[in-house]
């Protein structure tokens, strides 16, 4: 039986402000606070609230059969949850009809994978608590920044516990092979890869409404077509995109979402069920180990690094980056960690990216890829001041490692010394009101004592007087004397 893995990504750029060489050690914010509130709150009006109430229609019309996957990065999180809370509680509510799971990948969206595994490993750690909170699941598969993937990275993924992992099905690495099988890492068996069909995808999220495409336009028993005559053998597809495809890729008007609430019933027809990556990963087998020995990616015909690591300008700038990972990681300064989060962000690089029509044509504020690198390097000049400032560079990162451990240690101390002071004082407040419970009672006994006293006194005060009144007993009278006889 077939199966669909339909897996929507949930991302938003951080847009970074003018800042010219002389804001640098002098301006320490970095963003367009305007530009990122208007981008995330028309995403969220044009595509991400309709988007997830069609998907909250099609789990309530098709309950039990009905599911997809669900990715959002740690800068689309602060995000929404500061300009668009209730794309946030939408997808709780989508939480709750169990039709959806929730992956992980690195926080800031960045390429930690590529430079870096221990900022890497924390990155990924942070989303997977911060996807807990927020829907009570942990994540158990694990999806890369813009799908990248490489037998490094697989093996990296494989040993912090994940049992799949996504990745794209790009020609140059499957040859002859077909993406509709689940594989493995070659250096992991352990960690299960699910290979993503960019044809199938891109029919949806790039060229639905591309009157020029010879299929347009594309119907949803069409689609179901394609899938159900692939062969028997081939039971994986797997249709992997990003959300904001339904409605800003391709706008509302064209009937997107139409066409996705249509094709559940239109793959029940034909005997395709939905399925989870997880579900995916536990019952299916693997047809054999994937190497990939140079990173891929979703993006551009190449599925390469290409858009983000092509050029002088785009490898300058993230080998400057990751210069202070080790630092800013062990510091844990959390005003520091958020900008190497945005800093990391990896339309930043794509800005730079000299190849024709990169990104769309989109640059945001940015005239040219150099204008982009310009700006980047200006903010990234003071944020590395910053880091130099509060951690010497005369102090290397073990040497700052134990200190900041260290300081920590003693932190945890003192904070348990606290609580066990306040513990020994609460008892002794505690022993005190007993002790001082039976003297009170004593001192109120005293007290009352000659109350009581006075009480009784009182009370046989009448019995006396009643006693007084009464008249006393005649003594009987005494004999008289005999008189004396003469002698």
């Amino acid at each position: 039986m077939k199966t669909v893995c339909l897996y929507f990504e949930i991302h938003q750029n951080i847009h970074l402000k003018r800042y010219r060489f002389f804001d640098i050690g002098t301006d320490h914010y970095y963003y367009d606070d305007y530009e990122n509130a208007r981008s995330i709150t028309e995403t969220a009006e044009r595509s991400y609230v309709p988007a997830i109430e069609a998907l909250l229609e099609m789990a309530d019309a098709h309950p039990g059969y009905f599911k997809c996957a669900i990715s959002l990065s740690g800068c689309a999180i602060e995000q929404l949850e500061n300009h668009a809370p209730q794309v946030i509680e939408l997808l709780q509510q989508l939480n709750e009809k169990g039709c959806v799971e929730f992956l992980a990948e690195p926080y800031s969206h960045g390429f930690s994978s590529l430079k870096n595994p221990e900022t890497f490993r924390d990155e990924v750690q942070r989303l997977c608590a911060k996807v807990k909170a927020l829907f009570g699941k942990e994540p158990k598969i694990f999806r890369n920044s813009a799908l990248i993937y490489s037998d490094e990275i697989g093996e990296l993924v494989a040993s912090m516990g994940f049992k799949g992992m996504l990745a794209e099905g790009a020609k140059h690495v499957l040859g002859w092979k077909s993406p509709h099988f689940v594989y493995h890492c070659n250096r992991n068996p352990k960690l299960k890869l699910l290979l993503r069909d960019y044809s199938l995808s891109e029919d949806i999220s790039f060229r639905f409404n591309d009157s020029s495409w010879s299929e347009y336009p594309l119907f949803a028993d069409t689609y179901a077509n394609w899938i159900g005559n692939l062969p028997e053998e081939e039971q994986v597809v797997n249709i992997f995109m990003e959300l904001c495809a339904l409605g800003i890729f391709q706008p509302l008007s064209s009937n997107i979402l139409e066409f996705m609430k249509a094709l559940p019933a239109q793959f029940k027809e034909r005997g395709i069920i939905f399925s989870t990556p997880s579900e995916i990963c536990s019952k299916m087998k693997s047809a054999g180990e994937l190497t990939v020995t140079y990173p891929t990616s979703w993006v551009d015909e190449e599925r390469d690094l290409s858009p983000w690591l092509g050029n002088v300008m785009q490898r300058e700038a993230i080998d400057k980056l990751y210069s202070i990972a080790d630092r800013v990681r062990i510091c844990r300064d959390r005003r520091l960690m958020q900008d190497f989060d945005y800093l990391q962000a990896s339309n930043n690089l794509r800005f730079m990216s000299t190849k024709p029509n990169s990104y769309g044509g989109y640059r945001g504020i940015y005239d040219s890829p150099y204008d982009a690198f310009t700006n980047y390097m200006n903010i990234l000049g003071d944020f590395i001041t910053r880091v130099n400032d509060r951690y010497p560079l005369d102090i290397d990162n073990e040497e700052l490692n134990s200190l900041l451990t260290t300081i920590k240690n003693q932190g945890d101390e003192l904070e348990l010394k606290e609580k066990e002071i306040s513990k020994l004082q609460n008892m002794l407040a505690r022993f005190e009101n007993k002790e001082a419970a039976p003297k009170a009672e004593k001192k109120v006994a005293k007290k009352a004592a000659p109350k009581a006293e006075k009480a009784e006194k009182a009370e046989k005060a009448p019995k006396a007087e009643k006693a007084e009144k009464k008249p006393a007993a005649k003594k009987p009278a005494a004999k008289k004397a005999a008189p004396k006889k003469a002698e």
